[in-house]
């Protein structure tokens, strides 16, 4: 096993374990304060620092990552988020509002740390002229870490019922514990240095192609979690009259089938041996992913069985959406340079982040005031942003750019 494959696969179990907490922590967080009597925008505000330090951090961590290395930086993510953990076990008086967005705040550093780094490494471990390897690789680890975010989802709803909340984030921040110590002792490749030692102002990208694909990427990620954070479980819980246990077990399932067909997108994308997908693709799928939700909408306020349309209809915008998902973390670690590549991956995360937060405020928001539907049409009005702006991905590139012929055939 070659010494890439090694450093490859440590980065990919800390994504992986790291992921599986994170999932149950948000799963646990909004039941258990919904149990509680919290209502759907109070329990949206709990995360309201979440999102917020995640945007920070994989601006200011881009940064810190080619300064440091990125298996520094990954280890302070596992570090902070055992933290996060530690925090929310104090005993149940202790946990205020204030409190718990503290500790939330901590758990989105450390995510965003830990993402950040994991997806930068895959691009120093690929060569680059190996397009068509570092798209499954990404592929790969953005599908196997949805994959197992799915599980913390089921593994959330699972725990909150039989050790209660604080047993809980105790059995999970003990776990982390003994991940991290492992990755200190096993991740030495110093992965990420710029040679350039970057000024603090490169942090926001100068790349026209990046920042396109970063607005892009927001309203993206707005489109899922307007419904999907806070609207949906809390739905399937007052509507449908599930139990924690269905509610998880159905956010598991989704999230999981997100993830494996991420792992294969790019045999849906990818057809051709000697060229990659690229703005023509990335819209195509962006424009079959934006009339999904309207249709779901559409669809209950007809005499057709609720829980058919909803399930089906958010099976079917899963499987669209990671094709969608899959494809832009390709094209942003292609076009990140070589030399401080976190900067211009952390941009580009900073957006996802941006519209994580946005679409966590308005589902709780929206959904309070308006219901399910109102969500699903907000989050078609983001899709259809989404494909306008991929729309204007520039088709030529410097000749250096390692991408630019790609594009052109997309």
């Amino acid at each position: 096993m070659s010494p890439a494959i090694r450093q490859y696969l440590i980065i990919t179990g800390n994504y992986w374990a790291f992921t599986l907490t994170d999932g149950a922590l948000r799963m646990l967080v909004v039941l258990h304060f919904f149990q509680l009597g919290y209502s759907p925008l109070e329990i949206a505000l709990l995360f309201i620092f979440y999102e917020i330090f995640g945007v920070i951090t994989n601006l200011v961590g881009g940064y810190l990552g080619a300064h440091m290395g990125l298996n520094r930086t990954m280890n302070i993510g596992l570090f902070l988020q055992i933290l996060a953990l530690g925090m929310l076990a104090v005993p149940a008086a202790m946990l205020s509002v204030p409190w718990v967005m503290g500790a939330q705040a901590l758990s989105g550093i450390a995510k965003d740390l830990n993402k950040m780094s994991a997806k930068s490494g895959i691009k120093l471990l690929v060569p680059g002229s190996e397009q068509a390897r570092l798209y499954k690789w990404v592929a790969l680890l953005t599908g196997s870490k949805n994959t197992l975010k799915g599980v913390g989802f089921f593994l959330g709803g699972a725990l909150l019922m039989v050790s209660g909340f604080r047993g809980a984030v105790l059995i999970m921040g003990v776990a982390l514990l003994i991940v991290w110590l492992a990755s200190l002792v096993l991740l030495t490749q110093e992965l990420g240095k710029s040679t350039a030692k970057p000024k603090f102002s490169d942090i926001m990208s100068k790349s026209r192609a990046i920042n396109v694909l970063s607005l892009a990427r927001m309203f993206l990620f707005g489109a899922r979690d307007v419904w999907f954070v806070v609207a949906l479980p809390v739905y399937l819980h007052t509507v449908f009259g599930w139990d924690f246990w269905r509610v998880g077990g159905f956010m598991a399932i989704w999230v999981i089938g997100y993830g494996a067909v991420q792992a294969v997108a790019p045999r849906l994308t990818h057809r051709k041996a000697k060229t990659m997908p690229g703005r023509g693709v990335a819209v195509l799928w962006a424009a079959l992913l934006t009339g999904i939700p309207a249709i779901i909408a559409v669809g209950l306020g007809t005499d057709l069985p609720a829980p058919a349309v909803v399930v089906g209809g958010l099976l079917l915008f899963g499987v669209v959406f990671a094709v969608n998902s899959s494809l832009h973390s390709y094209l942003i670690v292609s076009l990140a340079r070589a030399d401080g590549v976190s900067l211009d991956v952390g941009f580009y995360y900073m957006s996802n982040a941006m519209g994580r937060l946005i679409g966590t405020l308005l589902s709780g928001w929206v959904y309070q005031a308006f219901g399910l539907e109102a969500c699903l049409w907000v989050s078609s009005v983001f899709l259809l942003i989404a494909t306008v702006s991929v729309a204007q991905f520039p088709v030529n590139q410097k000749p250096d750019d390692k991408i630019g012929a790609y594009l052109k055939s997309g």
